[in-house]
């Protein structure tokens, strides 16, 4: 056990969210991710916006793989555990865990942050195979290169917001191609690749003109079908969570009615409802309606367009703001553009953030949680004024 490989973090932390009052079971993912297992095609990327449960999942399957702890106490009642693969692999697998988003104490550039996981790895790698006496001075993907040749061992990788460094203040340009490479020497072409499992808020090619990481299957919710049920919670589910809210909470306010008002009006490609997992266990939890969402830096990038005005788009959220829906044509590579150039890009990128849904040729701002939230971050402002006033008075008009 380290602090990569075969950590037990992933259990302790999926088993803390399995015990939560509004646990949604989405185990059954892991039966769709199986026959990946050693295989060509075993790369996958799951692309969605923030507090959409990337990081559950990931926890999910690095707890279920992993050798870290025996989790049948967490899984055995679980989906999963109906399927013919379960005992096969539950906890079978060495799996190396990266939360991408971890940075080392101080860390100020970019070789402070990858040495952290290179030198983490060494020390894992050298602890499980003491008998190699693996020489630190060799590349981590040589070091690994070396175990499956001895002992024909293969590991299964989890990365965790694996985009994450590309929002930290002290990374330049010359540091995302480093990154780039440490990733494809980690992963591409790799025997002791058994399996990888990567989450990120933006597609891969939003970060990667080249072919770095190509072998990843990408699953977006604006354009992919597949996977999509498992992120996000299905209004099925939510209703059995608002039962239970009913039954154990003393003095429920919120009505099934105001869930959907604030926090529905997500939807997959494949046509399911979804809404925003954090979003609901939290107004749940706090038996209050409140705005949830939280920013970052990432989706800050989309507002300079709001701001200034690019392709009209400032105008088209006044509309929205307002209860209007706008005309869009959603293109999947729109969104990885390092400059948005058209209102569609644009749009493109804010359905794929999950700021607006997209739907029978339209965009629109998918609930009342998100109208507050462009509220609070733009409406507000002076330079707003007009906006507010016009999407006031365009409400008014409508009463």
């Amino acid at each position: 056990m380290g602090l990569f490989l075969n950590s037990i973090a992933s259990y302790d932390k999926f088993k803390m969210i399995s015990q939560d009052p509004y646990f949604v079971d989405k185990s059954a993912v892991i039966e769709e991710l199986i026959p990946a297992l050693g295989r060509e095609q075993r790369f996958f990327c799951i692309v969605r916006p923030r507090r959409f449960g990337k990081t559950v999942m990931a926890n999910m399957i690095g707890a279920f793989f992993g050798k870290a702890r025996e989790s049948n106490d967490v899984f055995g009642h679980l989906a999963i555990a109906k399927s013919q693969w379960y005992t096969k692999h539950l906890n079978r697998h060495e799996v190396i865990y990266l939360d991408c988003s971890e940075v080392p104490k101080e860390c100020r550039d970019y070789r402070s942050y990858i040495s952290r996981i290179e030198d983490g790895l060494y020390q894992d790698l050298a602890q499980a195979y003491p008998e190699l006496e693996l020489d630190q001075s060799k590349a981590v993907w040589d070091l690994l290169s070396l175990i499956f040749e001895e002992k024909e061992q293969k590991f299964l990788f989890v990365i965790d917001e694996w985009d994450a460094l590309f929002h930290m203040p002290f990374i330049g340009e010359e540091d995302k191609q480093e990154y780039l490479l440490f990733l494809k020497s980690l992963l591409k072409g790799k025997s002791y690749v058994e399996f990888a499992y990567m989450t990120g808020i933006l597609p891969i090619a939003k970060y990667s003109e080249g072919s770095e990481l190509n072998m990843f299957l990408e699953y977006d919710m604006a354009t992919k079908i597949r996977f999509g049920q498992y992120y996000g919670f299905l209004h099925s589910e939510v209703d059995l969570l608002y039962e239970k809210y009913r039954a154990e909470t003393k003095e429920p306010r919120i009505t099934r009615e105001e869930l959907d008002e604030w926090y529905d009006g997500y939807h997959s490609m494949g046509g399911e409802r979804l809404y925003n997992p954090r979003s609901v266990v939290s107004a749940l939890t706090n038996n209050q309606l409140a705005n949830y969402w939280t920013s970052s830096g990432t989706y800050d990038s989309v507002f300079y367009y709001v701001r200034n005005n690019i392709e009209e788009v400032r105008d088209d959220m006044a509309l929205m703001v307002s209860g209007e829906r706008i005309e869009a044509r959603i293109q999947e590579y729109a969104a990885t553009a390092m400059e948005l150039v058209t209102k569609d890009q644009i749009y493109s990128a804010m359905v794929i953030y999950g700021l607006l849904t997209y739907e029978d040729g339209e965009v629109f701002i998918p609930n009342k949680e998100l109208m507050v939230k462009f509220e609070e971050l733009l409406l507000n402002k002076e330079a707003f004024g007009y906006v507010y006033r016009l999407a006031i008075m365009r409400l008014n008009c409508r009463q």
